[in-house]
């Protein structure tokens, strides 16, 4: 074997091995964004128990400024999730989404911004349950 085609055929290994990794990672990273949606999931119940707790004690205290602001946290952070996963659905097919179908370029960016925004999401979630519940404990 000549000096190039060894040459040659170590180039081609190597770019299989970069592109092949490379698609490892966006199937890992859309699979750790679905993840984060997964954990998310079960507190939209928890939102809503949440919700009617403080409304319970709004209707008994007419002044609780607290509780109103802590019940309209829950509902925007319920809305947010409901708008991210429609934004999300509108982006991705259920091939890239599931099967860790290649994505484009164009979509390798979004999926970034996906990634952020879901992030991002589980703060708002995960504080304003904890602040509801904080508040109903203070009761």
């Amino acid at each position: 074997m000549t000096k190039k085609n060894l040459i040659l055929i170590l180039s081609i290994l190597i770019s299989v091995t970069y592109s092949c990794k490379e698609k490892n990672n966006e199937g890992s990273q859309m699979k750790e964004v679905m993840a984060i949606h997964d954990e998310l999931m079960p507190k939209m119940g928890t939102i809503g128990k949440l919700i009617s707790q403080l409304d319970e004690e709004i209707t008994n205290d007419e002044s609780s400024n607290d509780h109103a602001a802590a019940r309209e946290d829950l509902k925007a952070a319920h809305k947010a999730m409901m708008d991210w996963m429609k934004g999300f659905g509108n982006r991705f097919d259920g091939d890239e989404i599931l099967k860790a179908k290649a994505l484009t370029d164009e979509k390798q960016k979004w999926l970034d911004e996906e990634e952020t925004k879901v992030k991002a999401l589980r703060d708002q979630i995960n504080s304003s349950i904890k602040k509801a519940e904080d508040l109903l404990k203070s009761n």
